[in-house]
């Protein structure tokens, strides 16, 4: 629970999701009829960690990978989903915040449970399109609302993954596979248009 994944939970919960675990480095908090993120954040700043909220179950991290639910999110630490793990994951949809949060391993064995995967290099991209805001406004001296931010952040992502999207679909491919096509065939039209630099 802490930057990125504190931030998504607000950020779901606006938007009408519920969120029924939270963890951070402390452990883990489950109630299946959903958190508050308000609440949880607020016991968070009184006892250091969300184990400190007292209207849910504690569980622990590797038991919260394998709760019963719609979205999973890991959002911090690299190599959390493993080949000892991976055949208890429940969710339907991974969305990877965290930096290659899943092994290699448990990739494959994610891929034979059907379980769909948004990939880091797409999942987490919207922090680095941000700061290009930033510096385009600061290049232009240009001066964004958040509301325009979040706009152009939304249409930008929208089309990646709509574009990773479809090459899987064509190919056949993982989103994973399909994000790496893409950036890689970008790469090469780049080098064929401009040449490689000195």
């Amino acid at each position: 629970y802490g930057n990125v994944g504190g931030n998504l939970a607000h950020l779901l919960s606006d938007e009408g999701y519920k969120i029924i675990a939270i963890s951070d480095v402390e452990g883990g908090i489950y109630n299946p009829k959903g958190l508050n993120p308000n609440k949880v954040s607020l016991a968070l700043k009184e006892s250091g960690s969300v184990v400190g909220f007292k209207d849910a179950d504690k569980i622990t991290n590797q038991e919260l990978l394998a709760v019963d639910c719609d979205i999973l999110v890991p959002a911090a630490l690299e190599n959390q989903i493993d080949e000892d793990n991976a055949d208890k994951i429940k969710a339907k949809l991974i969305v990877e915040a965290a930096n290659g949060p899943i092994t290699p391993q448990a990739d494959k064995i994610l891929e034979g449970k059907s379980i769909f995967i948004i990939p880091d290099i797409l999942a987490n991209a919207g922090g680095v399109t941000v700061s290009y805001f930033e510096w385009v406004q600061g290049l232009q001296a240009y001066f964004w609302t958040e509301r325009e931010v979040n706009l152009k952040l939304r249409d930008i992502m929208q089309k990646a993954f709509d574009n990773v999207h479809r090459i899987g679909g064509e190919r056949k491919v993982t989103m994973r596979k399909a994000a790496y096509i893409l950036a890689v065939e970008r790469v090469a039209e780049a080098t064929r248009v401009r040449g490689l630099y000195p």
